[in-house]
């Protein structure tokens, strides 16, 4: 026999690249209809503010609006992941979408007919924030089930990117579309792209928590039992406390841009939409980013420097004198933030059961219900002392607690190994 040569070898695995994920078809169709989804969802913020402003002319209306979207998403964000973990997944999506694409019906139907009132946008954007929290979780559990562990952070990367970049392009787009047409015609534009994403969901496959046919608990103890298997599993508890802490206490500058705008630079409306606009491109860098490093190891260092480089970027941008030069680190904040962010829902994924998915994703999302509560102490804050301190304020405090938390938690320094041992349970 001859003897083996080097070339006869196995060669080592070729590192997959970042565009591999779309090499998996049902991604493909789940991420161009979560791009038609957002694109609507985004647009129809600005639509819903500027036909609320056009119906009642004054501005508690506009906080009407957003009110009555958050307060059900907060409350239903548990009951959307335990619903989320006992039924076809991809049903649901469907269902949800569907009921939001009646609901902008209804509103087209009634501007037709000249018979909008302001109660009818208070009812149907109730309908949607209930809606939300059935159809984010998921979405999130679907995710994990088409692309597997190998490729999640960089599928949530590509999608995370997508949503910021449609924080810019679905404004835009609306509201040239209201100035230079109407308000139906924004609400056929929004109709056709939601009734695209329904349509894009039937290209993926569908999916359950539990194919075993076991005997389900009642909802109340599915959602006890979320609550048990977040004081059980520590590394997920420490990267949901983690991932609140820029929510909570640094992203509420997004809601005092126009009194930072003014104070600092006074630039007033044009440059709020300019501030606005570098915050979403900073985002669609930052997810290309994570997309870019791809899935290794070292979520831990990656989300630890990527918060305290939000907050150092975000006191330097209040601190910025000249305006167009503070858009450079404002631009480089939200880099930031949307990767740690990125990265910290990913490890979650990475950590949790497949039949408690649901369940953690939509804890996921009740920290961004509960952002919004941030913005107080914020605004107590700037009224007292200005916008500029608040922010400053809440960027070294961003950075402190950060820095300490790594300090004082042992599983948070151990976080990679702890996601390693997961994926080889799950891959096992």
């Amino acid at each position: 026999m001859s003897a083996i040569t080097t070339s006869d070898t196995v060669p080592e695995p070729k590192k997959p690249a970042a565009l591999d994920v779309f090499a998996v078809s049902q991604f493909r169709w789940l991420f161009f209809g979560n791009v038609a989804f957002f694109f609507a969802m985004q647009g129809q913020m600005l639509t819903r503010t500027l036909l609320a402003w056009e119906l009642t002319g004054e501005a508690t209306s506009l906080a009407y609006i957003n009110l009555v979207v958050a307060v059900p998403l907060i409350f239903a964000s548990v009951l959307g992941g335990a619903i989320t973990d006992r039924v076809e997944r991809r049903q649901l999506v469907i269902v949800g979408q569907t009921l939001i694409t009646a609901n902008e019906i209804f509103i087209l139907t009634l501007l037709l007919l000249g018979k909008l009132e302001f109660w009818h946008m208070l009812c149907t954007a109730f309908v949607a924030g209930c809606a939300f929290p059935f159809i984010m979780p998921a979405r999130m559990a679907i995710t994990m089930k088409v692309v597997g562990p190998q490729r999640l952070q960089s599928a949530m990367g590509f999608q995370s990117g997508a949503m910021n970049l449609n924080r810019i392009l679905g404004p835009a787009v609306m509201g040239l579309i209201v100035a230079q047409l109407s308000y139906e015609a924004a609400y056929y534009l929004s109709i056709a792209l939601y009734s695209l994403a329904i349509a894009c969901m039937f290209g993926v496959d569908r999916s359950r928590s539990d194919e075993s046919g076991a005997e389900k608990k009642p909802l109340l103890a599915d959602i006890a039992l979320g609550f048990s298997y977040i004081r059980a599993n520590r590394p997920v508890l420490i990267c949901l406390l983690f991932g609140l802490l820029p929510m909570f206490l640094a992203m509420p500058f997004q809601n005092i841009l126009v009194m930072l705008a003014e104070q600092a630079w006074n630039v007033g409306e044009s440059g709020v939409g300019t501030l606005m606009a570098t915050g979403g491109a900073g985002g669609v860098v930052g997810a290309l980013w994570v997309v870019k490093r791809g899935d290794d190891a070292g979520r831990m260092k990656m989300m630890l420097g990527s918060t305290i480089g939000f907050g150092i970027c975000l006191a330097i941008f209040v601190l910025t004198p000249v305006f167009m030069l503070a858009l450079l680190p404002l631009l480089a904040a939200n880099v930031f933030a949307n990767a740690s962010q990125t990265v910290n829902n990913a490890a979650i994924q990475l950590l949790v059961d497949d039949k408690m998915r649901g369940r953690m994703s939509s804890f996921m999302m009740l920290s961004f219900g509960l952002t919004p509560i941030g913005v107080f102490p914020m605004a107590i804050v700037a009224d007292r002392f200005g916008a500029v301190s608040a922010i400053l304020g809440a960027s070294a405090l961003l950075i402190a607690i950060t820095i300490i938390f790594f300090l004082l938690s042992k599983t948070l320094r151990a976080l990679d190994r702890s996601i390693d041992e997961a994926t080889l349970a799950t891959t096992a």
